[in-house]
């Protein structure tokens, strides 16, 4: 009975986009049978929309420390851009990886942001990140 109660709620906090981070405590709280505890609310959400399969984009949060990584793979040689847009559409943080090189986007106000990633004017992949 307590692992489908578990099953049925991590199922129900994917589908209501929390972040790994926020996921565990509650979790936790959820196999011995008590009420879930207050998590953290800093959270970092990220949908993607891949527009190339030739490339491996991998951007993913660390909500505690408000920071997003972006890594990229592909063609050797290849650079690879990361243009953050705030919701009016300006270019507010932009980043550049060579292949298979790993950054980190920092000081991340609360807010929704679009991204594209770009290599040699093409676009790989683009998507929405929400800092909560």
């Amino acid at each position: 009975m307590k692992t489908r109660t578990l099953n049925k709620a991590y199922c129900l906090l994917l589908i209501a986009g929390l972040t790994l981070t926020n996921v565990s405590p509650v979790l936790a709280n959820l196999d011995n049978g008590s009420k879930p505890a207050k998590t953290n609310k800093d959270s970092i959400t990220i949908k993607k929309n891949s527009c190339s399969s030739k490339y491996k984009v991998n951007i993913y949060p660390n909500a505690s420390h408000k920071v997003i990584f972006f890594s990229a793979s592909g063609a050797e040689g290849r650079v690879y851009q990361l243009l953050l847009f705030n919701c009016d559409g300006r270019l507010i943080k932009q980043s550049q990886v060579r292949n298979r090189e790993t950054t980190v986007l920092s000081q991340l106000e609360k807010g929704s942001y679009q991204f594209s990633v770009m290599s040699n004017d093409e676009k790989i992949e683009d998507g929405l990140i929400t800092v909560h």
